[in-house]
């Protein structure tokens, strides 16, 4: 409700109470009312000294002074006038107020005016102000896109940094806007739609915004999203409305963000596909790509979904063209903090290329974040600047979550944990082609009572069958560790993850990978599709297996697990000394970095942790177990309580 409608309330809340006060407020002098009859009776007694006569009221005074009130009937009395003169009262007399025609229609009239605008005003509202407004019920097919001037975007390709190839693709629709007339001399035509794809915060909004900002032209941003409505054919009409706008900009760009939600493939919904968002989708196909044409506009989508768009909007003519904002390398994510930096105030020893070293697998959105939680890391402590210690704390918080230091644990549950982390971080270090050991932590953060965390050292494009067996294989340490140390019958439920974990990839080298001798390269499952997504993913179908080969199949699983389960056990019953030296470290650090967990492996009790005060803090290690460059980043969060986290693991993590 905006300021005029309260202010109209207001006012009639206001003139209600004033109405009321005024009504049970009498400024005149209490007067006794009596009958008709007492009243003659009274002036034929001679009691009564003065009357006023007001039509049908009579108001007099008795020679005692007291006043009286009464009403005269209707019917006729020609003897009062007589009474009263033989009686000696003095009478007078009130001339009737005569009010205008118009003034009395006006009063009888005013409450249903007043109704009346009271309903004009909200029905005005309701459709948006009036004047051709949007955005109010009563304008469902009316366009919500929002229309940004060229004044209002300020973005550039300056403020885009870490997807030079994606910019490279979407420069020549800048050169388009600003000059056509260099491409429709030879016969060129620029795409009509670009669609941007990429993991979730890449930048693909800020790609558009900036090619927008760079042509200089009109930019109209909506959601998929907000197409769909339950009423049949608003989504259609607001695509249709929405182009009508654009045309009249041209030349523009149209922003579709999360084109998914509108854009899914048909002949998949229920009731023949013949629903709201397929009529919204046929409508787009039409303005994109009809009779009428659309010269001038560029309409620039973004979807992390390309697999479930329909195949008639990814043709040639529709969205011509599509650009992969992927998540940036070392040197991206270098790029990239270097514009999130220019507005904090930083230390002589921070270094981006440092940073960018640590955070494999980050995007542009994390990248900010980073930025972001390291100044409020600094203001907490009442620092005028913010440097490396305040970095390296945002990134374990967004790595492997806040701290929950006001969790209470018992000594036997800090042991266990201890126990449990170490024998993950042990064969993390022993293992061939596993990612080194960054840090192990017995401090609860978010859902996990104990963290250890591996950091790559080289960009991943693909995973070898050693890594992965070595990856399986760690997984194992947590539960062979507290085996070890407290025997079957006290093992927790800390593993949880750790073994679905590896489970999970176990059955993906086996039915995916074809890593299986006995299986062999071929696909035996396939990925279970969401409902109604298109054709050949609805319903969750799986690949066609007999029994025979689901037995061997579980059989070949079983079988890596087993493998895994007794070489992990082999490598800690070897360095049963050095895990009571990492749980030694752990009940007295509580976290320890990759330089005490090399002083442990040699066999030495480790130091205190680096000191980032005396400035022996760095992003790097003696073995450059800091180095990596990767854009997945392996983390393993146990809890003896509930399943721990692993963000940004593709081989069996959630979603970083």
């Amino acid at each position: 409700m905006n300021d005029m409608a309260k202010n109209l309330i207001l006012w009639l809340v206001i003139a209600a109470v004033l109405l009321t006060v005024f009504n049970n407020f009498n400024v005149e002098p209490q007067t006794n009312a009596i009958t008709y009859s007492q009243f003659v009776q009274e002036v034929q007694q001679q009691q009564v000294r003065k009357v006023v006569i007001d039509g049908y009221e009579i108001e007099g005074e008795r020679a005692d002074g007291s006043r009286f009130q009464t009403i005269r009937p209707a019917a006729e009395d020609p003897r009062l006038m007589d009474d009263l003169l033989s009686n000696e009262v003095l009478v007078e007399g009130r001339k009737p107020e005569t009010q205008s025609i118009w003034t009395r229609l006006l009063i009888a009239s005013f409450p249903i005016l007043l109704i009346l605008a009271i309903f004009i005003f909200f029905m005005r509202q309701m459709q948006g102000g009036g004047g051709g407004g949007r955005g109010g019920p009563m304008s469902f097919g009316k366009s919500k896109a929002r229309l940004l001037s060229q004044d209002q975007i300020k973005t550039t390709f300056a403020d885009v940094a870490g997807c030079d190839e994606a910019k490279e693709d979407v420069k020549e629709l800048v050169d388009f806007l600003k000059d056509p007339g260099k491409f429709q001399r030879l016969g060129g035509k620029i795409p009509r739609g670009v669609l941007m794809v990429g993991s979730p915060g890449t930048g693909k909004t800020l790609l558009a915004k900036a090619v927008a900002g760079e042509a200089k032209v009109p930019f109209f941003t909506i959601s998929g999203s907000d197409f769909v409505e339950m009423f049949v054919g608003v989504g259609a009409s607001r695509v249709r409305d929405m182009f009508e706008q654009a045309k009249k900009q041209s030349p523009c760009i149209i922003f579709i963000d999360e084109i998914d939600a509108v854009g899914r493939q048909r002949g998949a919904g229920m009731g023949g596909g013949h629903d709201e968002r397929e009529q919204t989708l046929n409508q787009l196909l039409v303005e994109m790509d009809g009779f009428d044409p659309n010269d001038g506009i560029i309409v620039i989508a973004a979807t992390n979904r390309p697999d479930v768009l329909d195949s008639a909007l990814l043709r040639p003519g529709r969205f011509d063209r599509q650009v992969v904002v992927g998540l940036p390398d070392i040197r991206g994510r270098e790029q990239i903090l270097d514009v999130h930096m220019r507005k904090v105030p930083l230390a002589d020893d921070v270094k981006a290329s440092l940073i960018a070293r640590g955070t494999p697998g980050f995007s542009g959105a994390d990248l900010a974040n980073l930025v972001n939680e390291a100044a409020l890391f600094a203001a907490r402590n009442n620092r005028r600047l913010v440097g490396m210690e305040e970095f390296e704390k945002a990134k374990d918080k967004i790595m492997m979550g806040a701290e929950r230091k006001s969790m209470v644990m018992t000594d036997k549950d800090k042991i266990m944990t201890a126990y449990h982390e170490a024998g993950h971080a042990i064969l993390g270090r022993l293992l061939p082609a596993h990612d080194p050991v960054y840090k192990v932590s017995i401090i609860p953060r978010g859902r996990a009572l104990g963290v250890t965390m591996f950091l790559p050292e080289e960009d991943r494009i693909s995973y070898s069958k050693r890594y992965l067996l070595s990856r399986i294989t760690s997984a194992y340490g947590g539960r062979i560790a507290e085996e070890m140390f407290y025997g079957a019958d006290w093992v927790s439920t800390g593993a949880q993850n750790d073994i679905q974990q590896a489970t999970k990839m176990a059955r993906n080298m086996v039915t995916k990978w074809g890593l299986s001798d006995k299986a062999g390269p071929v696909l035996y499952s396939e990925d279970e599709g969401e409902i109604f997504v298109g054709a050949g993913q609805g319903m969750g179908q799986r690949a066609h297996i007999s029994e025979e080969t689901a037995e061997l199949l579980d059989a070949e699983v079983r079988k890596i697990l087993d493998d895994c389960y007794a070489e992990a056990t082999r490598i800690l019953e070897e360095n049963r000394d050095k895990m009571e030296l990492m749980k030694d470290a752990l009940m007295e650090y509580e976290t320890i970095d990759s330089h005490q967990i090399t002083e442990i492996m040699d066999g030495r009790p480790p130091g205190p942790p680096k000191d980032w005060g005396n400035g022996q803090g760095g992003a790097t290690t003696d073995e450059g177990h800091l180095s990596g460059e990767d854009e997945e980043t392996s983390e393993d969060a146990d809890s003896q309580e509930s399943p721990g986290r692993k963000p940004g693991d593709p081989l069996g993590g959630s979603v970083h």
